[in-house]
């Protein structure tokens, strides 16, 4: 059960770095205001407040950028992210790399193509947040390949199985594009990725692909948003002490899943007493990062052993002292472990 908001709230800030804590306590903020007790959300206010960033055709520290709408039907539009070739950084920069690109052949060099999902709990940010934005950019640096970032439906306005359905449209058309293709195979070698709900997100598409005979690199899931009706010793633990509590995560769920679903929905508890066993399943490796003092870290965890009880490929790293966010800065030492873990796990299943 959470303490005093005054005792968390001091233990929280002697344990994350000060400008993560200014970060993250910002986002709490604004998520709290934009939350109705109705289930309703201030979607206008919270696109306001939502700090974010244009694409740039002209790379920037040798990453260029760009919009595209793949679905019409419903307005599903992906950022790409790129890295610079040798002489992108003039000013004819500007249109032609990006025109080129889109009418490529498949390169002779294999190069990963990572898929993201951003988090927000089904509901806050976008692909063009800024936290967003430099979170895909630094995932170029390190692969030398390429980041597709889904700016899929959110919740409430869009529930389940909205965004699972954007994920697999963008799936579907990363695989259809040769541009996305390398190697002597001429093969798009995709890995799946997000945080908190993006990696929920990673987790249902991955496993839509498995059933569809779609070959999938890798997962690659930061902190991932499940749940349950039955709480765990973690939640109740961690309610309240580092940025998030019960009474959020609840609000979210109910905004993103069926009217008539509970917690115990596939959707949430996909291992739970209503989800499906993945034994038998071709189902891709993952590397499943776990921040210690996320109130959920233990439903984490769990998803990791029901994983590898079904025969399956994971590697779990556990930052012990790490919460939410702490990908998003590179001010700590578990920033840089995972970064280096993320960078292994690409080349090695590359």
């Amino acid at each position: 059960m959470a303490g005093s908001d005054e005792v968390n709230h001091n233990e929280c800030k002697r344990v994350v770095p000060l400008h993560t804590w200014v970060l993250i306590s910002n986002y709490k903020l604004s998520y709290n205001i934009l939350r109705r007790a109705d289930g309703t959300f201030e979607r206008d206010l919270g696109e306001y407040l939502d700090r974010r960033v244009a694409a740039n055709a002209r790379p920037l520290e040798g990453v260029s950028s760009f919009d595209h709408v793949i679905d019409q039907a419903v307005g599903l539009e992906v950022r790409i992210y790129r890295a610079a070739a040798a002489g992108d950084e003039g000013a004819a920069a500007v249109t032609l790399p990006i025109l080129e690109f889109l009418t490529d052949a498949p390169a002779s060099e294999p190069f990963p193509v990572i898929i993201f999902f951003h988090g927000g709990s089904f509901v806050h940010s976008s692909a063009s947040s800024t936290i967003y934005d430099s979170l895909c950019r630094r995932f170029v640096k390190l692969s030398k390949g390429v980041v597709v970032s889904v700016n899929y439906r959110r919740a409430p306005e869009h529930r389940y199985p909205c965004a699972y359905d954007d994920g697999w449209t963008a799936l579907q058309w990363v695989m259809a594009q040769p541009f996305m293709r390398s190697g002597e195979d001429a093969q798009a070698r995709v890995f799946l990725s997000g945080d908190s709900s993006g990696g929920n997100i990673a987790h249902h598409v991955a496993v839509r692909a498995a059933d569809e005979g779609v070959k999938i690199c890798g997962n690659i899931l930061l902190n991932a948003m499940f749940g349950g009706t039955e709480r765990t010793e973690s939640e109740r633990r961690l309610d309240g002490k580092y940025f998030v509590t019960l009474q959020d995560r609840d609000w979210y769920w109910k905004a993103y899943l069926p009217e008539d679903a509970d917690r115990d929905h596939p959707a949430c508890n996909p291992f739970g007493p209503n989800g499906r066993r993945l034994k038998g399943l071709p189902f891709t490796k993952s590397l499943i990062i776990v921040s210690g003092l996320d109130l959920t870290c233990d439903r984490q965890l769990a998803y990791a052993e029901a994983l590898r009880e079904d025969g399956h490929d994971v590697k779990v790293v556990q930052c012990e002292k790490a919460t939410v966010g702490f990908y998003l800065l590179p001010n700590n030492d578990h920033f840089h472990e995972v970064m280096e873990e993320i960078s292994d796990f690409l080349n090695a299943n590359l």
